[in-house]
Formats: C-alpha cells, sequence, structure tokens
C-alpha cells in the first residue's frame, strides 16, 4: 500500500474503508491479490448491477476491441453509439410509450445533472432550482449546489447559490407531509422564493442515508409540479437500471419527468457512461453548446447495449430483483428488531439505520474482516447500505447476510457501553 500512501492524493477515501490491492472481479466477488476473496455488496457504489466481468458483455467488448472499432470518437456517428440508440429505444423507451432526446453530456452522473440543470435554466429564463435536504447530485459545483450535505458542500471553495432547499419525504417526521410547505411556498408570493426553473429529484436518496419516497408523495409532486410549470429533473443515476426493480426508478409512481440523468450501470460493465434524457421540446441547445471529450465512449455504447439486450427485452429481472429485495429488508428487519433501529429501502438498495450512529461504520469494518464489502451512507455514515449486484446468486446473498448479521451482534455488543444519542429514525 505504499505507494498509493506515497503518489496518491489524500483525498482518496473507498481505500481507506477497504485496506487491501483488489485484483479480479468476478460476479458478486472481489478478489484481493492474496487470493482472498470478498462478497461485494457495494457494486461499484452501485455502477456494477450486473456484477463484475459479466460474461455477455465482456465478450462482446473484447470482440468490439479486437476488431479495432472505434474506441474514441467525440461526438461523432459511430455503428456503437447507434447500435445502442436504437436498442435504447426498442427495449427502454418503446414499451414504456416515453419519448425523449438523448443527450451524451459526458462520462458520468455529475456531468447528467449539469447539463440538465443547465437546459432547464436555459429553457424557462429562471435561476432557481429546488432541491432537497439530504439530497446528493454529484461533485462538480452545480451538481454540489443542489447536494445537501455540507461535508461535500464544503469542498466547494465558493458560495453554492440559485437552489431553494425543500425538506424530503419524512424529513419533518410522519406528521407532517413536506409537499404540504412546498405547495404553501410556492402558492405564496410572499414565501421568497423565486419561480424556479426546475425540482431535482432522487425517488431514494442513496448517499443521503436509503431516503425512499412513497408513490403517494411522488405523485403529489408530480401533479403540484405540472401545475406550477417546474420542470422535474429525476435523478435515476444510482438507483436506476433496474435498482429498484424497474428500469426507472420512477415508474411505480407514474411520474413523467421531464429531464432524466442517468449513468452508473448505464454502462453495464462499470465503463463511464452517462446520459440525460430530454423531453424534445426541451433540446434546445445549440450545437457545441454543452460538449466534451469524452462524450462518445463507444466500449460503453457496446456493454451498454448488450446489457439491454440480455437482461431487459423481458421482465425476469424485475421480478428477481423485488424477490431478492424482500430478502435482504427481511433479514435487515431481523436485525432491527433485536438491535433496534430502522429499515428502508426499495428492491435491491435497502439501508439499516442504528439508533448509535456509530454502530454502521463499526459494521462495516468488521465485515470487510470477514469477507464482505459493505459501505455507509447518510449524513454521519449511519446508515448500513446493502447494494450488491442484481444478479447475485441467492446462496451468495444470504452467505453475505449471514457474515452481516453476525457483524452486527459483534458491533452491537462491543458498542453496547458507548454513549449514544437518540439518533435521527426518520
Amino acid at each position: 500500500m505504499e505507494i498509493f500512501e506515497q503518489l496518491e492524493s489524500e483525498v482518496r477515501s473507498y481505500c481507506r474503508s477497504f485496506p487491501t490491492v483488489f485484483a479480479y472481479g468476478r460476479g458478486h466477488l472481489l478478489q484481493d491479490e492474496s487470493g482472498r476473496d470478498y462478497i461485494d455488496f457495494f457494486a461499484g457504489a452501485g455502477a456494477l448491477n450486473y456484477g463484475h466481468n459479466h460474461p455477455v458483455l465482456k465478450e462482446r467488448l473484447l470482440s468490439y476491441i479486437a476488431d479495432d472499432r472505434v474506441t474514441h470518437g467525440l461526438d461523432m456517428a459511430t455503428e456503437a453509439k447507434r447500435s445502442f440508440l436504437e436498442t435504447f429505444q426498442r427495449v427502454v423507451l418503446e414499451p414504456r410509450g416515453m419519448d425523449y432526446k438523448v443527450m451524451f453530456p459526458g462520462p458520468t452522473g455529475t456531468n447528467a445533472v449539469e447539463a440538465a440543470l443547465k437546459i432547464a435554466r436555459t429553457v424557462t429564463g429562471r435561476t432557481n432550482v429546488v432541491a432537497f435536504t439530504n439530497a446528493f447530485h454529484g461533485m462538480t459545483l452545480g451538481s454540489l449546489a443542489v447536494t445537501g450535505n455540507a461535508g461535500k458542500r464544503d469542498g466547494a471553495g465558493v458560495t453554492l447559490g440559485n437552489v431553494t432547499r425543500m425538506p424530503f419525504h419524512g424529513y419533518m417526521g410522519s406528521e407532517l407531509d413536506t409537499i404540504d410547505l412546498l405547495e404553501q411556498h410556492l402558492a405564496d408570493s410572499s414565501s421568497g422564493i423565486d419561480p424556479p426553473a426546475a425540482l431535482i429529484l432522487e425517488t431514494v436518496q442513496a448517499e443521503g442515508g436509503v431516503n425512499v419516497a412513497t408513490m403517494p408523495w411522488l405523485r403529489r409532486l408530480g401533479a403540484l409540479l405540472k401545475r406550477h410549470e417546474i420542470l422535474l429533473i429525476v435523478d435515476d443515476i444510482q438507483v436506476g437500471c433496474g435498482r429498484t426493480g424497474s428500469f426507472f426508478s420512477f415508474e411505480a409512481a407514474g411520474l413523467d419527468p421531464d429531464i432524466i440523468c442517468l449513468s452508473k450501470s448505464l454502462s453495464g460493465y462499470g465503463l463511464p457512461f452517462a446520459a440525460t434524457l430530454l423531453k424534445p421540446e426541451l433540446d434546445q441547445w445549440e450545437p457545441g453548446k454543452h460538449n466534451g471529450t469524452f462524450r462518445g465512449h463507444n466500449p460503453a455504447f457496446v456493454t451498454a447495449t448488450a446489457a439491454l439486450e440480455h437482461f431487459w427485452e423481458d421482465g425476469e429481472l424485475t421480478e428477481d430483483v423485488k424477490r431478492r429485495g424482500r430478502l435482504i429488508r427481511g433479514r435487515l428487519q431481523d436485525l432491527a428488531d433485536i438491535h433496534g433501529g430502522v429499515v428502508r429501502g426499495r428492491g435491491m438498495i435497502q439501508g439499516l439505520e442504528f439508533p448509535d450512529a456509530e454502530l454502521a461504520r463499526d459494521v462495516s469494518r468488521v465485515a470487510f474482516e470477514r469477507g464482505v464489502v459493505v459501505e455507509t451512507a447518510g449524513r454521519q455514515d449511519e446508515v448500513l447500505k446493502i447494494l450488491p449486484p442484481l444478479t447475485i446468486p441467492d446462496e451468495a446473498l444470504e452467505a453475505g447476510l449471514d457474515i452481516i448479521a453476525e457483524c452486527v451482534d459483534e458491533a452491537a455488543s462491543a458498542g453496547a457501553g458507548r454513549s449514544s444519542g437518540p439518533g435521527d429514525l426518520t
């Protein structure tokens, strides 16, 4: 590890939580250079929904490279891009009756968010955007402005403005519907809110602590925005591409977003790839008005096309995610019943928050020592976040959950004497 400490910036983070040198990844397993296997309940922060090096995707990628096909093409037309667009339209958009233009803004999720914010402000002529408490949308300045976490926002070094913050579902407790508060602010010309260009939403706030918006809340939000002619941007970067079951996380609520941000598992293989979907009437860009060198990452087009064809031609994966999600939730609920805490999530993103905010970090550390990679989330890393590949075999999922249960028991016993506050169990 010496070379990393010697040369790599202090900004590195995940390697501090998982201190080993990884060498191989296969399916749901990571292997370090000593040959030790780890069950991956992290999945590249949601970038590996189909696991590491899925053989169907790998074969397609290797064939493309071996044939000397185009790797880098800026935004020029290529066969790989055409195949992706045709497949995305046929497999994702048309079956759902969705009409969107597809923009390739750059290689990462924050690029998709920046493009969404920019076009929303351009089209509406307004500058204000509504964002939610505990939201996370990326690390560039526009994305940071709509992010809630103070620690991440502090890294900007400049004032982050043109955003109105509103409480997410459940932020004020179970007695208050936070849509009431938003509705009152929008209706009252003396509320002090500048008319918003857009509202940006995660249906499940993954990094924020696995905070889940209910379907009635989402439907009411969508209707409110339409009445006030405010664009709805859905950030589906971490919980899209099947993480909640359906391809998009908002499908069950019947939302009709104006703009959708995708990245992470869009390539299916962990390759950098992002897309911003726009209603056709919003596609008012002038050529080159938003550009970048890596908008045409053709290997990612290739693996994304293979993933859509292999996993999304039928509903089998959706049903598997729902079934495995119920399994994970049941196991976490057993732990919550024993040790206190709250379970939140949808599909195969599930979180367990304990009254002792330090317990999740302790569990993550002990789990790694026993061969499971699992991260934490929330404002104080107080939530243990279960995020395995959607394709993990049931026996491996159960084995990983068994280890998690042992680690919770051990960490809870070790921390029994530790002073703790009441926690935030909203």
